[in-house]
């Protein structure tokens, strides 16, 4: 029965999206901020309890993915439709994660079964966007200014996204090349 938390986490994940955005669209950043840290969280407590016990499962491979693609695009949109997010940035995290998405179908249709773990890049992206939306959803609440450090971390947020991307475009290629070369 516990071996399933993991993927009942996210599930989770996805159904805190909703109120995520709601809190979001109706300009309550505090409750917002609340529900997303909540869904943020979620992700790492997801992965520990799947490694540290051993409670993998084929279904949590496509879920945990799922889960973090739903949370960060939905957030990212939501949070450029009221001005908290640069555009430019948002734009480059939803292609990421749709380059992704459609490299993976491509590659199971084409190859067959996607192996992979999500590399050093793709995870330090992945904290990255996470912690860009929570500074993007706190700041409307706090009275200092954090335009600077904010800016500065979709920079590094941004590139990490591109790198990322990049990266799994040339893994998904690399491999399916090899699989052509050995049929």
């Amino acid at each position: 029965m516990l071996r399933h938390l993991p993927n009942a986490i996210c599930l989770l994940r996805m159904v805190l999206t909703v109120p995520t955005v709601l809190a979001l669209q109706n300009g309550d950043h505090g409750l917002a901020l609340a529900w997303f840290a909540v869904a943020a969280a979620s992700d790492g407590i997801d992965g520990f309890l799947a490694k540290r016990f051993g409670w993998t499962s084929e279904l949590g491979r496509v879920l945990d993915p799922l889960a973090d693609k739903i949370l960060l695009v939905a957030v990212f949109m939501t949070c450029v439709w009221h001005g908290l997010v640069p555009v430019w940035l948002a734009t480059a995290a939803i292609a990421r994660d749709i380059l992704i998405t459609a490299g993976a179908i491509t590659f199971r249709l084409w190859f067959g079964e996607v192996n992979g773990r999500p590399t050093l890049i793709s995870k330090a992206n992945t904290a990255l966007q996470i912690v860009f939306l929570l500074g993007a959803i706190i700041t409307p609440l706090v009275a200092l200014d954090f335009a600077d450090e904010l800016q500065a971390l979709a920079i590094v947020t941004f590139v990490t996204t591109v790198l990322s991307g990049a990266d799994y475009t040339w893994r998904f290629l690399r491999v399916g090349w090899t699989r052509l070369e050995g049929a």
